[in-house]
């Protein structure tokens, strides 16, 4: 656990992860919080907020080019991908232990009939919370996995998954380049990126503690026959 959280200290400071991998690792992180389990603690929001910050006061170590904008473009869109390729990962890994998850007795922790409410969700809503998924820390992890146990149309994941990385690596890296240059911000990161951490996770935490219990009943399955799992 210490080296969990010393890890994450680490990837809280630009220095540090221009001297470990630079941008590269920051693509590969992304990819692991999106496309694999144990990526479920990784803080992707500040950190792609502080990539931002990198591509606008770097002056050593640029990459491909000495335009810090051009830079930022090439940036958005590498770790856009990778974000997609794990969503495409998380996708293919639901899709494959859904049938495994329908056929097992239900537990305190996998019920068939939360299955059930998932799918009708997603198939109301999916497009919708695959985008909104990616701005939300550990629900963006299980999103796309969720999605694949209850075989949401591959090409509609597809489409939203492209757009949600885009908006989520987009949005957050190119707040960061337009600050890294403020002094106040330069000085006072770590306030920033606790707001970015409270704004983010406060979504996921009022669901959990203060979601009405009656909206289950907007996802509920008439019968569980409307779902089949090859």
């Amino acid at each position: 656990m210490d080296a969990v959280i010393e890890l994450v200290k680490h990837l809280m400071d630009p220095d540090w992860i221009m001297k470990n991998g630079g941008l590269f690792l920051v693509a590969f992180i992304v990819f692991a919080e999106t496309g694999l389990l144990v990526g479920f603690f990784l803080p992707g929001d500040s950190l792609i907020f502080i990539t931002g910050i990198i591509l606008s006061t770097a002056t050593t170590n640029l990459f491909p080019t000495e335009n810090h904008v051009i830079n930022l473009f090439f940036w958005i869109i590498l770790i856009s991908i990778c974000a997609v390729l794990g969503n495409m990962l998380g996708y293919w890994f639901g899709k494959k232990s859904g049938p495994l998850l329908f056929e097992r007795k239900d537990t305190w922790l996998v019920k068939r009939k939360h299955i059930m409410q998932a799918k009708a969700f997603y198939d109301k809503r999916g497009g919708t919370a695959i985008v909104a998924a990616r701005f939300l820390p550990v629900v963006r992890t299980f999103a796309p996995i969720i999605a694949g146990v209850v075989k949401m149309e591959y090409k509609k994941f597809f489409v939203y998954n492209v757009i949600g990385a885009l908006l989520w690596i987009g949005s957050l890296t190119t707040a960061g380049f337009l600050l890294g240059e403020n002094k106040w911000v330069k000085e006072n990161l770590h306030y920033i990126i606790l707001i970015i951490v409270v704004v983010t996770t406060a979504p996921v935490l009022f669901k959990m503690f203060f979601g009405k219990k009656g909206s289950e009943d907007e996802v509920a399955v008439e019968t569980e026959d409307k779902v089949e799992i090859d």
